[in-house]
């Protein structure tokens, strides 16, 4: 099952996102807002494994990388969509800057290699999060039909005021797809 290191948003860029939430759900679009569940939240997905080492080194290092590296300065872009066939994830580009990226693969270095399954349990990146081949997004809203794709696009760009889209990560937080728990770092 995944496990995750995910970035959360300042509270002024997590409305943001939540006021485009909000919108393509009033829509009767797909929407983020439409998952209930206490986990959801706007964030920066940074590293997908089967499992993460759950003691040790590892753990000290990622704590001691968000310590360091967080707040950061984030600026979200266009709309982008992932996926293939007639239902595809819209999300909004973050804005790759060097930082970021620096952060993404230091993070990556921290919990060890991810090629294969580490001795202590810890799986193989997810090819999506490797360094390299990550595109950093906040999802917007899943399984959103491409028939509907410019309708959602639409309500996105007719949001009044439009959202302030630059702010700041200013937590790191894991995401334990098997016991559904977000623990924070730091």
């Amino acid at each position: 099952m995944v496990q995750s290191l995910e970035l959360t948003l300042d509270a002024r860029l997590d409305a943001a996102v939540r006021s485009e939430w909000a919108a393509l759900a009033e829509a009767g679009l797909p929407s983020q807002a439409q998952h209930t569940g206490a986990s959801n939240r706007p964030h920066v997905t940074l590293l997908v494994r089967d499992a993460l080492p759950s003691a040790g080194a590892a753990v000290e290092g990622v704590s001691s990388i968000a310590a360091a590296r967080l707040p950061l300065a984030l600026e979200l872009g266009a709309p982008v969509l992932f996926g293939a066939g007639e239902r595809r994830v819209l999300a909004r580009l973050v804005v790759p800057s060097a930082e970021l990226l620096a952060l993404h693969a230091e993070l990556h270095a921290g919990v060890g290699p991810g090629a294969v399954a580490d001795a202590d349990g810890a799986g193989a990146d997810a090819p999506h999060s490797r360094p390299g081949d990550w595109t950093p997004h906040v999802t917007l809203a899943r399984r959103i039909p491409l028939a509907r794709l410019g309708e959602a696009l639409a309500v996105l760009d007719a949001i009044d005021p439009a959202p302030e889209l630059r702010g700041t990560a200013d937590a790191l937080r894991h995401w334990d797809g098997v016991a559904r728990v977000v623990t924070p770092f730091g």
